[in-house]
């Protein structure tokens, strides 16, 4: 089945917006990753230590959705307050996460192709015609 969930980017309070959310909410985290903890390779840039302390993933449920969110960080640049909502859409097949990024795509912005990624999905993000920002994932392994 394919659900939506909001996607916030904060400019480096994600982990405490995060923790508040949790005690308004209740519930547990049960995935926060830092930028540091992310694979390097030939292309990855050098990170600060602040950038590096900076949350690359988290996710809170909340009833049926998932609350997500990460920080930007200097290779992105801050994010601006008001456009740092995209909204995640997680799909059941590879098949379906093309379909629904190409069919978001058409007349906007895809800036991540989609790929497969470190973490086992296979994900792409895009502005559509109308300003909204969308993440498309399709995770083999079940996860948020």
């Amino acid at each position: 089945m394919t659900t939506i969930n909001p996607y916030l980017i904060f400019n480096g309070t994600c982990e405490a917006a995060f923790l508040f959310y949790q005690s308004v909410f209740g519930g547990e985290i049960p995935y926060l990753g830092k930028f540091k903890d992310m694979p390097k390779d030939a292309d990855s840039p050098e990170l600060s230590e602040e950038d590096g302390n900076r949350i690359m993933h988290v996710c809170l449920p909340v009833g049926s959705m998932m609350l997500m969110g990460s920080d930007s960080n200097s290779a992105s640049g801050d994010v601006t307050f008001g456009s740092n909502v995209s909204i995640s859409v997680n799909v059941e097949s590879k098949e379906e996460a093309d379909r629904i990024f190409n069919g978001l795509s058409e007349q906007g912005n895809p800036h991540m192709p989609m790929n497969d990624t470190f973490w086992g999905a296979y994900f792409g993000m895009l502005t559509d015609q109308f300003g909204i920002n969308w993440m498309v994932n399709f995770d083999k392994n079940g996860k948020q």
